[in-house]
């Protein structure tokens, strides 16, 4: 089990109704966290189903579904920014 803290921002935050939260998983990658995430049911299937358009972060660096994750990573799952 690695434990990793998780942040959300803008929808994704105000879906799930929390910023953040310390996390513990067996997931390899982020994708796999996501997956779990969304079989919680609820705000997180909706919020972070697959289909939906939703950006990650490992580390405050964007990364893809592949990234491998480690003991104490902050992951960061936000949608896309629109500038304006």
């Amino acid at each position: 089990m690695k434990k990793l803290s998780v942040k959300y921002f803008a929808s994704v935050r105000e879906a799930i109704g929390t910023g953040s939260e310390p996390v513990e998983t067996n997931a390899a990658t982020l994708g796999a966290l996501r997956d779990e995430l969304i079989a919680r049911g609820g705000a997180y299937a909706s919020s972070l189903a697959r289909g939906k358009t939703v950006r990650l972060a490992r580390n405050q660096v964007m990364s893809d579904e592949t990234a491998l994750l480690a003991e104490g990573d902050e992951v960061a799952f936000f949608p896309p920014v629109t500038g304006g």
